[in-house]
């Protein structure tokens, strides 16, 4: 029996009554982005809800992981619910009977190029004055999955208003691999931000170019020279030969086997990717539509009082999409005497047309964000920092042979 998201919502925890007030004994007088103790906070507070416990290992220094519920369903097409309505009230157009699946206990396999909206286990109910944005997790971009968050009465993807109190909602498009979840797989992570009245307008929080400067010569943000554009830093696509085998990069194979998200370490490269090797004239032709990992130039860090996106460099480069699963933790990359030492990873695909890539070439920026203040255990200080020193790496699924 098809039990549909309206009814599915009424039978959760979700309490709909107003959000706590905030105590600025309890969030302090800092205004940005919420590291994972006042995350917790607003756990204990009851700003984030969810059906049962929130697991520790969700919280991460600037962001939580947010999980998969026990049921997917298969839709024709994205759709955003729009301002007026729920997800739950324009749901029932876009699926049938037989699209609900059962991912609960042995999980099931979402298909490759299928639609997929799933509800999730948190909730949230925010204050006034704090917002939300969410992302894929690395793991999730490195496995070309297309993951978005959806809230009710919403008409973009990836943002929570600020004072929203409601379900939150993951639509999965698998690009390259079919997938297994299970309830309680982690596709996607988000994070909070605290505005003053003063912010409640504003759409930039990206720190300028005079302080960016500043900044990084006190401790720097690249391994290189520092190079800006639209108060972000420029980072290259690196081409040359790599040390193993002169690999600079991998592409997805088409029919590869299903891979589960939740093991990690489990499977063979060689099963699912092509590698990619350095050419005499440091170029890569990317074909039309397939998919590669490929890794930046620079080696960088970010600040432990900062935290940074990868955004586009330029709307303009149509030609080829990076598939950013782009947030980055304060800490992540942070070598020994404050040097940069970790690369950042790129998931790139071409469209319509071959699109020639060079050693070098400019292919997205990295705009660092003030946090309210810094987290006490930074990215990299614990074992499931995954990427923190990493060059060209495949996601945590993969195991080096």
């Amino acid at each position: 029996m098809t039990i549909g998201l309206l009814s599915l919502f009424a039978e959760s925890e979700h309490d709909s009554g107003a959000a706590p007030l905030l105590s600025a004994n309890e969030f302090g007088t800092q205004f940005g982005l919420l590291p994972r103790e006042k995350i917790e906070l607003m756990a204990r507070r009851k700003m984030i809800q969810a059906k049962g416990e929130i697991e520790d290992e969700q919280f991460q220094p600037a962001s939580l992981d947010l999980r998969l519920g026990a049921r997917a369903y298969r839709v024709r097409a994205s759709f955003l619910p729009g301002k007026a309505y729920s997800v739950g009230e324009r749901f029932d157009a876009l699926k049938s009977a037989d699209d609900e699946i059962n991912i609960d206990g042995n999980g099931a396999v979402l298909e490759r190029g299928c639609v997929y909206v799933i509800p999730l286990i948190e909730h949230l109910n925010l204050p006034d004055s704090i917002f939300a944005i969410a992302n894929p997790k690395s793991s999730t971009g490195r496995l070309d999955i297309f993951t978005r968050l959806i809230t009710d009465k919403s008409d973009v993807f990836d943002r929570v208003v600020r004072g929203y109190q409601g379900p939150l909602y993951a639509e999965v498009s698998p690009r390259s691999f079919s997938v297994r979840v299970h309830k309680g797989s982690k596709l996607n992570q988000i994070r909070f931000r605290r505005l003053n009245s003063q912010q409640f307008e504003g759409t930039d929080f990206g720190i300028n170019a005079k302080e960016l400067r500043e900044r990084h010569q006190r401790m720097p943000f690249v391994d290189t020279d520092l190079e800006l554009r639209r108060n972000g830093l420029v980072l290259r696509v690196g081409l040359s030969a790599e040390p193993v085998e002169g690999v600079i990069g991998y592409r997805a194979q088409k029919h590869a086997d299903i891979l589960d998200v939740d093991r990690t370490s489990a499977y063979r490269i060689a099963d699912y990717w092509d590698p990619v090797r350095a050419r005499p004239d440091r170029r890569l032709i990317l074909d039309p539509d397939e998919f590669y990992i490929l890794a930046s130039r620079e080696r960088l860090q970010v600040p432990p009082d900062l935290a940074a996106e990868m955004v586009p460099i330029d709307p303009a480069m149509g030609a080829f999409r990076v598939h950013y699963a782009g947030f980055f933790d304060p800490g992540f990359g942070a070598g020994a005497n404050n040097r940069p030492c970790a690369r950042a990873v790129f998931e790139v695909r071409s469209h319509e047309v071959p699109f020639f890539l060079e050693d070098g070439q400019v292919i997205g920026r990295l705009v660092y964000e003030k946090m309210a203040e810094p987290p006490q255990l930074l990215y990299g200080a614990s074992a499931v920092s995954n990427y923190q020193a990493q060059g060209l790496k495949l996601s945590k699924h993969f195991r080096m042979e």
